[in-house]
């Protein structure tokens, strides 16, 4: 993928200016760090953690530019095309791997301490390991998990799993169960559903994409298609699906089951903290086990990361600074702030040690030791296909508009003529 030169207005330069790095003359050393962070807990967390590392460290100060997740991809292109990127990047692992693949971002291997890689787990690294090269430290993770309003499923006589993992069939056979009196067993917000479809597949075998870079090729097989077919199978067999949430956004699904219309809503993990905020008074609420597909409760890790622009003129400071910001404290408070995984296993550890089941959250940090590799991370044009090729395909079969045969076909065309 080659990025792009772009106008620069001179509003928009003298903004990108002011967030290069750089120190005043006998004056501390200054990173800058743009952050992507938008949740108030989360922004808090990230201060506190630049607040103590500039507090101990006097002479290299760190600067918090905050940002946005939105139309920060065009925003970096951008800057890093004007020379004018910050010298930290908070991004996450399928966006950034672009800027790693035109030679944007420091080789992050050689200040990677054999601890800090031992404590990542190995899909986590290898979502963020490029040619052989660490491009990014990932800092928080999400799944993909089965919340469920327990007093609809003990009225409805359900046994609730209680195992490591429960299978799709259970969670089936669960929303069939508690499909009655005008209610629906499952809420699912599938308004974007490519995501969750690609998040989701390793569970069954799935993996779409052979090869990286522009030599990747497309394959949708059963492994593939098994999920979307049983959303079809459960939404127009079943009808344990409540239809509108499938053209709904997952926050958007959350109403439904607040108001006792659906039993259970499958959503990002991260949702568990806005659930315990968000909730009618008494709403008692669990989070079941990690959901299991035939190859076992895998799913594709995308992670938040903090990358260092090669540019940089202080690579090796900023990338102290990213081992200082993922230690095992600080990935726990953030991913706490922020109701995610975090990307370490001793953060997982002591996140699990200081919440036990509050929250569902032994369920969610559970869920965490399942994440893979995904093959789409490593692909340029992946978000192109995304957004022009499969959102709509899998829309269009959601709606019934098209047949299985029918979505495989478009996935499979729309990639050969999105990376022709």
């Amino acid at each position: 993928m080659k990025i792009r030169l772009l106008v620069i207005p001179a509003c928009l330069m003298l903004m990108l200016t002011a967030c290069g790095g750089g120190s005043g003359a006998g004056g501390p050393e200054t990173l800058t760090f743009q952050s992507l962070s938008d949740q108030p807990g989360a922004i808090a967390a990230t201060q506190s953690i630049v607040d103590e590392w500039n507090e101990t460290h006097p002479d290299v100060q760190v600067k918090v530019v905050q940002a946005g997740w939105d139309g920060a991809y065009d925003k970096l292109i951008t800057a890093f095309n004007a020379g004018a990127a910050p010298d930290i990047v908070h991004y996450e692992a399928a966006a950034i791997t672009p800027f790693a693949l035109d030679g944007y971002l420091a080789d992050l291997s050689p200040h990677l301490s054999e601890q800090k890689r031992a404590d990542i787990p190995k899909g986590v690294l290898d979502s963020v390991t490029v040619n052989g090269e660490v491009i990014a430290y990932p800092t928080e993770l999400q799944s993909y998990v089965v919340f469920a309003n327990k007093t609809m499923l003990e009225r409805a006589g359900v046994a609730i799993p209680t195992g490591p993992t429960m299978t799709w069939d259970q969670l089936r056979e669960i929303a069939r169960a508690t499909t009655k009196d005008g209610a629906y067993g499952l809420g699912w917000g599938l308004s974007s559903p490519t995501a969750t479809f690609m998040a989701l597949a390793p569970g069954f075998g799935g993996t779409y994409f052979q090869g990286t870079g522009d030599n990747a090729t497309i394959s949708v097989g059963n492994g593939e298609m098994a999920l979307p077919a049983l959303v079809d199978a459960m939404a127009y067999q079943d009808r344990s699906i409540l239809p509108v949430t499938l053209t709904q956004s997952g926050s958007k699904a959350l109403a439904p089951f607040y108001a006792g219309q659906v039993a259970m809503t499958v959503q990002g993990s991260y949702q568990a903290a806005n659930i315990a905020k968000d909730a009618p008074e008494g709403f008692d609420w669990i989070v079941l086990p990690p959901l299991a597909g035939s190859a076992g409760p895998a799913q594709a890790a995308n992670p938040q990361t903090l990358s260092v622009n090669r540019d940089s003129a202080h690579v090796e400071d900023a990338a102290q600074f990213i081992d200082f910001f993922t230690n095992t404290e600080h990935l726990a408070a953030l991913n706490e702030a922020d109701g995610l995984i975090p990307a370490t296993t001793s953060a997982q550890q002591a996140l699990a040690a200081k919440l036990g089941t509050q929250n569902g959250w032994d369920v969610i940090l559970s869920s965490g030791q399942h994440l893979v590799s995904a093959p789409y991370l490593f692909i340029n044009k992946y978000a192109q296909w995304k957004d022009t090729v499969a959102t709509p395909a899998y829309q269009q079969f959601l709606a019934r508009q098209i047949d299985a045969d029918g979505l495989a076909r478009q996935l499979q065309d729309g990639w050969k003529n999105v990376n022709n």
